[in-house]
């Protein structure tokens, strides 16, 4: 299969290609999300060296894995001894690489990089030293460091403030797909399905590859939900279990944050996590939720006029949320049709069309002609008193050319029909808005739905633009 989307990426991959100097790649992302075949399939023909890393394995496991793993490359090289410490192993990779002919590029990929780093192994040193003292004098040699646990590769590589400092000269967050990239990859498997129906699919499962690849064509969305979570054969029905695990130490902490979070239909500060966790404000918390935030599991919408304490946490995981909602700890869904059916389905295909419009903010831009309009994207929420009402707003987007867009988001099977009621919600917002933020700034609302709505009276006395589902495909 070819690489889908990942447009950009690839182009920059492979523009180092044609660059007169080594080169230095971090690609980081989430579990599932596709990095290692993105880099296979970008340098299928440079890939001189690949060597992944041994999860929760040993040093003298890590090491013999290195080792065989280079004789795959090198068959010659079977009586070198075994190396005893990460400095010899590099040794003998800086020997093989001496002796490949050609001037072309040669690009060594090291997979799932922190599972490599035991403790007082000294891989990262080694690392280092490889790159200083052998790849900075080639001009022939792509290193490229790949993993998922995200916030170890910005901390220890990316960040780092010893040996590795300013090394790295490429860095890529491989992000989940867009709407626009699963209908291609989909439709590259043969899988044609409407908007809704894609949409629908995206809110359950995102834009991750390893979850959309096992779609059939000619199925319904409720056959390949079943296919994927509830049938007998589910291919997602463990990868919970599997999915934190995998990328982060102590990773009951990482659940716990999610399942919190997850419990709720709106975002919560950090100071109102910490109130429902029980746990004191520290380091053990500030760790867990910087973790989460570099895997994009969440994430931190400002509010406006606000400080950053109050910033809303939000679930963005489309995975995590289906999970905590349906599937965890309950055993008596027979089928995709059992759980529409629950009132809790249309709290979270709420909640979960939000986060689709939130993570399609380009493309929402782009649709009000604002893209090259600087802006801010933020949330608002207030409790009210006796004196103020409340409100809130989920998205809002603060243009630098005085204007203001307040976003009502709504997930409705056809084409919405405005009433007065309506009108007077969100006009009841617009005031609670203005007299809190004391805003000066033009407030236009727009309307972003999957059919769009009845262009009746109501709707043209409070709606300015409205956006479609289909818009967030461009």
């Amino acid at each position: 299969m070819k690489v889908v989307g990942r447009t950009s990426e690839t182009a920059l991959l492979k523009g180092l290609l044609t660059k007169e100097s080594p080169e230095f790649v971090a690609i980081y992302g989430r579990r599932r999300i596709g990095k290692t075949f993105l880099i296979r399939q970008t340098y299928s023909e440079h890939i001189v060296f690949e060597c992944s890393g041994l999860h929760q394995k040993t040093f003298s496991r890590q090491l013999e894995n290195f080792w065989l793993t280079l004789h795959e490359f090198d068959p010659t090289r079977k009586t070198e001894l075994p190396p005893k410490s990460w400095l010899q192993a590099f040794a003998q990779l800086k020997s093989y690489l001496t002796n490949l002919p050609g001037k072309e590029k040669k690009v060594v990929f090291f997979d799932e990089i922190s599972w490599f780093e035991t403790p007082k192994a000294g891989f990262l040193a080694a690392l280092d030293n490889f790159w200083n003292q052998f790849c900075t004098k080639r001009s022939d040699i792509i290193l490229v460091i790949c993993g998922s646990a995200a916030s170890w590769i910005i901390h220890k590589v990316i960040n780092d403030r010893g040996g590795l400092h300013n090394r790295i000269t490429k860095k890529i967050q491989l992000a989940p797909f867009s709407l626009q990239e699963t209908k291609l990859f989909l439709e590259a498997n043969q899988v044609f399905l409407t908007p809704k129906d894609l949409a629908q699919i995206y809110m359950v499962v995102g834009g991750i590859p390893f979850y959309l690849r096992d779609i059939l064509p000619e199925q319904s969305v409720p056959q390949i939900l079943d296919e994927l979570f509830i049938g007998p054969q589910a291919t997602l029905a463990n990868e919970f279990q599997n999915l934190y695990a995998a990328l982060f130490k102590n990773n009951q902490l990482h659940e716990t944050i999610v399942q919190i979070l997850a419990s709720k239909n709106m975002g919560m500060t950090r100071a109102e996590l910490l109130s429902e966790f029980k746990l004191p404000s520290g380091g053990g918390l500030s760790i867990a939720l910087e973790e989460l935030i570099a895997c994009g599991f969440v994430q931190k919408i400002y509010p406006i006029n606000k400080t950053k304490a109050e910033a809303l946490l939000r679930l963005m995981d489309e995975y995590t949320l289906f999970y905590f909602k349906f599937l965890h700890n309950q055993k008596n869904n027979s089928s995709w049709q059992q759980l529409v059916s629950k009132p809790s389905y249309k709290i979270w295909s709420g909640y979960a069309f939000e986060n689709l419009c939130i993570r399609h903010v380009n493309q929402i831009k782009t649709a009000l002609g604002i893209r090259g309009i600087v802006s801010n994207n933020y949330s608002w929420y207030s409790k009210g008193s006796a004196e103020e009402a409340g409100g809130q707003i989920d998205f809002i987007i603060d243009r630098a050319d005085n204007c203001i867009n307040l976003l009502e988001i709504t997930f409705y099977n056809t084409e919405f029909e405005f009433t007065q009621n309506d009108v007077a919600l969100l006009q009841k917002k617009e005031m609670s808005f203005k007299k809190h933020t004391r805003t000066k700034k033009n407030v236009f609302w727009t309307l972003l739905t999957v059919f769009g709505a009845k262009p009746n009276a109501h709707f043209l006395s409070i709606i300015t633009n409205q956006i479609t589902l289909e818009d967030l495909f461009k």
